[in-house]
């Protein structure tokens, strides 16, 4: 019983992990403007519209920021939190649920930069030149994370010292500031979302 359990789990938290990935990629694409028109940005909208869709009649859109995106990760991240307990033999549904999906999702987004960031660094040395739809995507991502950190520290002999402050910076809200203080605060379970 323990193992259908367990693998109840996991599929749980991968199927949520994925499904918030992609409305989490879309929430950020859109707050940095990204092509539209990139393939894979074609291919996240279309994707996560049929899970937005019912959200976009009760929030606007404010700006870069897509309230009914964000809200249809919340709920997504609350769903998945709430069958990863009842499979682990708890309640349903608590009020701390929300929460928890509140932390997580700020993980993910923070966790997306990350990788962002890196996947830049590294093709920055490897394929500093390339036109692939992905590179192209994880460019414009971070974009509006970097550049007023780029307005204060330019760039030395051809060096982005930006990126650097924006991974300590990201690292300090992650660990120290902000997500894993909250999920002690609230008594978050570890390994309950992907990332955390």
């Amino acid at each position: 019983m323990d193992y259908l359990a367990d693998s109840g789990i996991f599929l749980v938290r991968s199927i949520t992990g994925l499904v918030v990935l992609l409305l989490n990629l879309r929430f950020l694409m859109q707050a940095s403007r990204a092509d539209y028109y990139n393939p894979i940005s074609q291919g996240i909208v279309t994707a996560t519209n049929p899970i937005i869709a019912p959200f976009r009649k009760l929030l606007p859109t404010l700006g870069r920021f897509d309230l009914a995106n964000m809200l249809a990760a919340i709920l997504c991240q609350t769903v998945g939190i709430g069958l990863i307990v009842w499979l682990s033999g708890a309640s349903l549904f608590a009020p701390v649920y929300f929460l928890w999906a509140m932390v997580g999702i700020l993980a993910s987004l923070i966790n997306i930069y990350f990788f962002a960031l890196l996947i830049m660094v590294i093709a920055s040395w490897l394929a500093p030149y390339s036109n692939h739809p992905a590179l192209a995507l994880v460019r414009e991502l971070p974009e509006p994370v970097c550049e007023p950190v780029r307005r204060l520290i330019p760039a030395v002999g051809g060096l982005d010292f930006s990126i650097i402050v924006v991974f300590i910076g990201l690292s300090l809200i992650e660990n120290t500031i902000l997500v894993k203080p909250l999920a002690v605060i609230l008594a978050m379970p570890r390994g309950l979302v992907v990332g955390l």
